[in-house]
């Protein structure tokens, strides 16, 4: 690797309290009660609702729209919450203007569509804000059920296995419950602590309790689960992370955008965090945006994205890419790492490879390179399993898929017993 004479600059306290507390605040905030009524009015409440069927869970969105009109927000909540538990969260993070905005008719006819996600914010904040409990559980089955992973995935399994009288026990690595929700979201699109809000709601139903602090492999075996319960559930994400295969990528200041994330979401004083002067972020997805926008919230003078292939090509969504670039970050196309460059002190740039695309849409690099100066580089370049044989009950293992857990469509695993979802398998959506 390259060696550098330049001093790495990362220092905490960027910026002062009151700008940290300012570019943290809401990026989305909630709608009034009149511009919520006046939002409701342009749906057209279609009958055969196109944005009902973009939804990946189905919420009849024409029928929630309809009951906000009518003035009956938690009627709308409900609506939403009954199809959806996670639906709060889901309107502050889901990709809407992909999905149901997306094929919203209002954009044929205006190119605007109604603003469902912040119709969906609405309705339950308005439930949350009652403080009413729409869930109620039947009467207890006997069953027990074990749910590795307190994220959006175990967590809405738990729920409804709970109102359905099953008693279950979810086990979850970290020190809270609510996953990637509570530790990967950017800071600005869920404040006020909603993500154990709404953990306390779903835990409010009864007949779940949350263990923390337990990780599969290591605090929990599987062949154990398997005796100890009637059924088990693994929903506990994608704990690796995927390594660049280039040199230097182990220097002072490669991070984990992941890590840096959980450490921003759990800092009570964001002043305390390190920042990089100048940050190199390399990857196309949510992660990649959110750790880019959210370096330059903490101060970073120069942000850069970079990625392999063009804009379209890009896992996050166009209004992600234009919501990074509004925040001061520069997203650079068509460049691949080549190795990370540094020395002793640590990171001091990336060296990088035009790209183009062949006659059979492979990949290929130039020849040509480029280097990015650079503190700190984040490689968001996705996540993996990372099982570690957390996956073998002695008798059985369970099957992988292309790095993830296999299963079929009732999301039972190869091993009897087991089911699985979320990011964790094969074929998932990687939404929230």
């Amino acid at each position: 690797m390259a060696k550098s004479t330049r001093t790495r600059d990362v220092a905490t306290g960027r910026l002062a309290p009151y700008q940290l507390t300012a570019n943290f605040a809401d990026a989305y905030p909630p709608l009034s009660q009149h511009a919520a009524a006046v939002e409701a009015a342009r749906c057209y409440f279609c009958h055969d609702a196109p944005c009902l069927h973009a939804c990946p869970t189905e919420i009849d969105i024409p029928l929630f729209i309809r009951q906000i009109a009518a003035g009956n927000d938690i009627g709308a909540a409900e609506t939403i919450l009954q199809q959806n538990v996670m639906g709060g969260m889901c309107a502050r993070v889901c990709p809407t203007e992909t999905l149901c905005e997306g094929a919203c008719v209002r954009v044929a006819s205006e190119g605007k569509p109604v603003k469902i996600g912040r119709l969906q914010r609405h309705a339950t904040d308005a439930l949350f804000a009652d403080g009413r409990q729409l869930f109620a559980r039947a009467e207890p089955t006997g069953k027990t059920v074990a749910v590795v992973g307190a994220g959006p995935a175990g967590l809405a399994c738990a729920h409804r296995l709970a109102v359905l009288g099953h008693t279950v026990k979810v086990f979850d690595a970290r020190p809270k419950g609510g996953g990637l929700n509570e530790y990967g979201i950017a800071a600005y699109k869920t404040v006020d602590d909603f993500a154990q809000r709404e953990l306390a709601y779903i835990l409010e139903v009864g007949g779940i309790t949350l263990e923390t602090g337990r990780a599969l492999g290591r605090d929990l075996q599987l062949a154990d689960l398997r005796r100890d319960y009637d059924a088990v559930f693994l929903g506990m994400g994608l704990a690796g992370v995927n390594a660049l295969g280039v040199a230097g990528e182990d220097l002072e200041g490669a991070l984990d955008p992941v890590d840096y994330i959980a450490d921003l979401r759990q800092a009570r004083d964001l002043s305390t965090l390190p920042v990089g002067r100048r940050v190199v972020v390399i990857g196309g997805g949510m992660t990649a945006i959110d750790i880019a926008v959210q370096s330059k919230l903490l101060g970073a003078e120069d942000v850069t994205i970079v990625y392999r292939r063009g804009a379209d090509a890009m896992n996050a969504s166009r209004v992600e890419q234009e919501h990074a670039q509004t925040a001061g970050v520069t997203i650079k196309h068509w460049l691949a790492p080549r190795r990370v460059l540094g020395g002793p002190d640590g990171v001091s740039g990336l060296e990088l490879e035009y790209t183009r695309t062949t006659a059979d849409g492979r990949l290929a690099g130039t020849g040509e390179t480029l280097t990015l100066q650079a503190d700190v580089v984040f490689k968001a370049i996705g996540q993996r399993l990372g099982a570690n044989g957390a996956l073998d009950a002695g008798d059985h293992t369970i099957a992988l898929e292309r790095g993830r857990i296999r299963v079929d469509a009732a999301r039972a695993t190869s091993m009897p017993g087991v089911w699985a979802g979320g990011d964790c398998v094969a074929g998932g959506q990687d939404l929230t």
